[in-house]
């Protein structure tokens, strides 16, 4: 009985099915844009994204998520939806930035995605260079701010203590004045779907998941219109949930706090004591004892809302919700030799959605 041959085959090292190449211009590009009360500030940019994604590929969308906005976004991006390559995902409410972002990578349809703001600050004349960190083969290219020289002290006191603490505990790096502007392939788009947590910290999932990264350093624009929906409220917000996502240094301290003042009461009850035995001080002042009650109660309180903090989320992730609603979407990708109509303002659009209307 003859033992058969084994014939191995050596890839052709330049034949294309054996290079791990990327060329942008042969691929889907996706930019998602959440947006809440914008519609001035997307008469702009959907015009600029247009030129901008046409020049790099052939085949291109723009999702636009609109967060529950009140003003005429949605009327915006209806009329625009009638050219190919704009999508609408319209959300039942506002559910918040981490979950319209959420909703549009879960839309995307691209080998490549790019996320970036409505507020012009996220310049799309940046998105060529992205777009060749990752032809050369990186993962994902994240915008970096190079200062902070238009924000306010306070601001930038509080995003100074705000990453040394998150990475005083974390495994995780998130880098510092790294935002939501960035570029990801496919392959991490799809790890991030896969991460179930409704309580997202979208600037830590982006460094959890890892993959090849770079930095791309830029400064952003003025905003074109309007006024940011964050306020300190919102950045504080986000900042605990950031902090009670990827670290447990808060119930640590709590810990510390404890053992301190536990330690702290001790040596204060040996002190007295040793004055009343040894030195016939008699033990006086009810207001020692309040000021001391009123110390512990404090510690105690504080101490449950730290601990409150980790259960509310723990209740807000068993409870399994949808992250968000989507009330309708409108729109398609742009294929190539697929043609349609360019608008260049709002009054040409405002027009033809007359149009559309009367027939």
């Amino acid at each position: 009985m003859q033992t058969p041959k084994v014939i191995k085959t050596v890839p052709d090292p330049d034949s294309p099915q054996n290079l791990n190449v990327r060329h942008a211009n042969q691929q889907v590009i996706s930019c998602v844009v959440p947006a809440y009360n914008e519609h001035d500030n997307l008469q702009i940019l959907l015009p600029k994204l247009q030129a901008a994604l046409g020049a790099l590929s052939p085949t291109w969308e723009v999702v636009v998520v609109d967060d529950g906005s009140r003003d005429k976004t949605v009327e915006l991006m209806q009329t625009w939806c009638q050219i190919p390559g704009f999508r609408l995902i319209e959300l039942s409410r506002n559910f918040g930035k981490e979950a319209a972002l959420t909703a549009g990578l879960q839309a995307s349809q691209g080998d490549v995605v790019i996320l970036m703001d409505a507020d012009l600050q996220h310049s799309p004349d940046l998105l060529q260079a992205m777009l060749a960190r990752w032809e050369q083969g990186v993962d994902m290219v994240y915008a970096v701010r190079q200062n902070r020289d238009d924000e306010g002290v306070r601001k930038r006191l509080g995003a100074k203590m705000f990453y040394a603490l998150l990475h005083s505990d974390s495994r995780v790096t998130v880098p510092p004045n790294a935002g939501d502007f960035r570029l990801m392939d496919r392959a991490v788009v799809d790890a991030l779907m896969k991460l179930p947590e409704r309580n997202r910290f979208m600037k830590g999932l982006y460094a959890w998941v890892g993959f090849r990264s770079e930095p791309i350093e830029y400064t952003p624009d003025a905003r074109a219109s309007g006024q940011s929906s964050f306020n300190a409220r919102s950045l504080l917000r986000l900042a605990i949930a950031g902090l009670t996502s990827f670290t447990t240094w808060p119930l640590r301290m709590v810990s510390i706090v404890g053992l301190v003042v536990s330690l702290a009461a001790f040596l204060y009850g040996l002190f007295i004591f040793t004055k009343h035995m040894f030195y016939d001080d008699p033990v006086r002042g009810w207001p020692t004892i309040v000021t001391i009650l009123l110390f512990f109660s404090g510690v105690n309180l504080l101490s449950l809302g730290v601990v409150g903090e980790y259960i509310a989320r723990i209740y807000e992730e068993v409870k399994n919700r949808p992250l968000f609603v989507v009330r309708s979407s409108l729109g398609r990708v742009r294929r190539a030799g697929v043609e349609g109509p360019e608008f260049t303002n709002h009054k040409s659009q405002e027009s033809n959605a007359d149009e559309h209307t009367s027939q």
